[in-house]
């Protein structure tokens, strides 16, 4: 029998789901070894082995740390003469807290003014060459960051996404000159146009490359299987190829979330879904409509903005092991630092010593006294020192006190949840929750309260969704070329001859990782004249002509309504621009089947109780294992559900009902 395995790496767990040929699925957590993540990875792959395996594919955390540590020693930036400012400048936009702060301090360049080098080259904004490219310079440029030990490059030459000679021709010389040197082009990793996030991103690939290649070759080596690497789209891209597009993987475990979210509530029949994926150190948020994720090229990992395609995804630094601190005012606050893996929350072993989430729902009695079916004992003593020593500094009783921490947290959630929604015009009602991750379900209740949303979806197995969700999607390649062209001068032989470009080259991408069959997406991203910003439209198949180009022109109008409230179908004096076209290779892989869990066989019966405090008071509540609920079982709350990887307190008013793919579906009481 042979199986397809995900895993996913965590902050504080990494999930492993095995899944077999018939539907048999094993799901099972084994701890993140932030050392070395593919400790855990090869560990996890030995829990879960329930046949030969087939293939493994990972959701990695390895770019997203090497950012977040801030540490960009080594590195260095090579543009076209005249334009060594251009990290310096950036964008006028600030954070938006700046209104509400007497100061805003412009941070630290990822490369600082003295490791930019110019070399003298130009071409115009059609890539015609202006003054060609000095090569003698450029020695001298790749002999200078030898002579200093840098060993990571990143090219970005003025308008080199509309001709790449001559940064391929920079990168021929540093070869030469400076052969330990790791070298990323902008015109392979963003053929579009704006310098500043072209540059930005190009130096984010070249600093992750060389951890993400060895990342990947490690696990490769020792692995002998085929192994694949979600990316940030909500694609996969095979072990051996991730070294030409490491940047790719920047934001590769919140994906996984979302497209195993998306296919467990639509087989459920939940169309309409707002995604919360609750981890050990932050919960991130995401909307599903059509069965699929929203997809954004805006996106930022920590401070830069990285322009590729990614899932649109938002984090709050809200999750199990959420540290709750005073802060200098005296208010409660809950993150967005994390005890993480290492130490972990107080009442973990060898835990650390300040109060986290975990803490406060141990104490409340929201999660037992121990986690994965007993394998991480958790103790109570440890954690009610810290809280202890917390609420002496507020000023509130212990029981108080964690209850504040996790109304914060809640609330921290829910505003995570606004900013998806309410903040671009989308009412939070019109949706459902798809609670998963260890633990998103926890807050499940008080989030229908907050937000006033109509149910929440507990999927099997939910601390090992995003797991799963790495089974359920394909092989996926991304290929930009930025195009200004006004509508009413479109030269359709050149859009033709640019589209079959960038589809051969997602042809190649998908062949070079062993998939003969596959097919190419295209869409386009437009605006009209005069505006500053672009909107992303799908484009027709078949041939390229008058027709294919009035329709992506009426898919904007209609895209420019639904986004704006307004559009110009009607105007002929506002003209429709081309910005950009896209090509998408997607190359299909299996897909796991969720089996109809058995129907339940008389009142479901509790494996215990305990005291748990729900909003001001306790409640002596029954305990249900889950795995003994069935197919219409019902359960009113006060309650908890306990499984392997998490736990679902349901408060008084609630009802939790299973459905028939085993779903706990929960809503406030009739």
């Amino acid at each position: 029998m042979t199986v397809r395995v995900g895993i996913d790496t965590g902050g504080t767990f990494t999930d492993v789901v095995a899944v077999a040929p018939g539907g048999r699925v094993v799901a099972t957590k084994v701890p993140s070894t932030p050392g070395d993540p593919s400790t855990a990875f090869l560990q996890g792959i030995e829990k879960a082995r329930i046949g030969e395996i087939a293939e493994v594919v990972h959701g990695t955390t390895v770019a997203t740390n090497a950012l977040l540590e801030d540490d960009f020693g080594g590195l260095g930036f090579i543009t076209t003469n005249g334009f060594r400012g251009i990290l310096e400048i950036g964008r006028q936009s600030v954070p938006d807290s700046y209104g509400n702060s007497y100061f805003w301090v412009k941070p630290e360049r990822i490369v600082p003014l003295h490791l930019v080098q110019e070399v003298d080259e130009r071409l115009d904004r059609d890539g015609r060459v202006v003054r060609e490219f000095d090569e003698a310079g450029a020695r001298a440029v790749a002999r200078w960051f030898r002579e200093r030990g840098i060993d990571c490059v990143g090219v970005c030459f003025l308008h080199a996404y509309m001709n790449g000679d001559h940064e391929r021709r920079m990168r021929d010389v540093l070869a030469s000159e400076h052969p330990a040197c790791t070298v990323s082009l902008s015109s392979d990793v963003l053929s579009e146009y704006r310098e500043y996030e072209r540059a930005v991103t190009t130096l984010v690939d070249v600093f992750v490359k060389p951890r993400v290649a060895e990342y990947a070759n490690s696990i490769q080596s020792r692995l002998d299987r085929p192994f694949y690497i979600m990316k940030s789209n909500g694609g996969v891209i095979a072990g051996s190829e991730v070294h030409r597009q490491p940047i790719t993987t920047i934001l590769s475990g919140p994906a996984a979330g979302t497209l195993g979210a998306a296919l467990v509530a639509g087989q459920a029949g939940f169309d309409r879904v707002i995604t919360l994926d609750g981890g050990g150190t932050s919960t991130d948020v995401a909307v599903i409509s059509g069965g699929r994720p929203g997809l954004t090229t805006e996106g930022s990992v920590g401070r830069f903005a990285v322009k590729v395609p990614m899932v649109d995804v938002i984090t709050v630094g809200t999750g199990g092991g959420s540290i709750a601190w005073v802060s200098p005012e005296g208010t409660l606050k809950v993150g967005p630092r994390s005890a993480g893996a290492s130490p972990g929350p107080a009442c973990y072993p060898r835990g650390g010593d300040e109060p986290t989430t975990t803490d406060a729902f141990l104490l409340l009695g929201h999660i037992p006294e121990h986690l994965l079916g007993g394998e991480i004992p958790l103790w109570r003593a440890a954690a009610e020192a810290a809280y202890e020593r917390l609420a002496a500094r507020v000023g509130l009783g212990l029981e108080a006190c964690a209850a504040g921490v996790l109304e914060i947290a809640a609330w921290n959630q829910a505003n995570a949840i606004r900013q998806v929604t309410v903040k671009r015009g989308l009412d939070v009602r019109d949706f459902d929750l798809c609670a998963f991750g260890g633990s998103g379900p926890l807050t499940a209740c008080r989030l229908i309260d907050v937000l006033g949303l109509q149910a929440v979806v507990v999927p099997r197995d939910p601390g090992n969704l995003s797991a799963f969700g790495l089974l359920a999607t394909d092989l996926r390649t991304d290929h930009v070329q930025t195009l200004v062209r006004r509508h009413d001068r479109l030269d359709v032989d050149e859009l033709a001859r640019e589209l079959a470009r960038l589809e051969a080259e997602a042809v190649a991408a998908l062949e070079r990782q062993g998939h003969g069959e596959n097919r190419c997406v295209r869409g386009a991203d437009l605006r009209y004249f005069g505006q500053a910003f672009e909107i992303h439209v799908p484009a027709p198949d078949g041939p390229v002509d008058a027709a294919f180009v009035d329709a992506v022109e009426a898919r904007f109008h209609d895209a420019h309504e639904r986004s704006y409230g307004y559009c110009y179908r009607d105007d002929p004096s506002q003209v429709v621009e081309w910005v950009n076209l896209r090509v998408t290779g997607v190359g299909a892989m299996p897909r796991p089947t969720l089996e109809p869990l058995a129907a339940g066989v008389g009142e479901p019966g509790p494996a215990g109780r305990r005291p748990v405090h729900f909003g001001d008071r306790w409640e002596d509540a029954p305990v249900y294992a889950r795995d003994r609920l069935g197919v219409g079982h019902e359960l009113a709350g006060p309650a908890v559900v306990e499984e392997f990887g998490s736990t679902l307190p349901l408060h008084p008013g609630f009802v939790a009902r299973v459905d028939a793919l085993g779903n706990v579906v929960v809503r406030r009481a009739s």
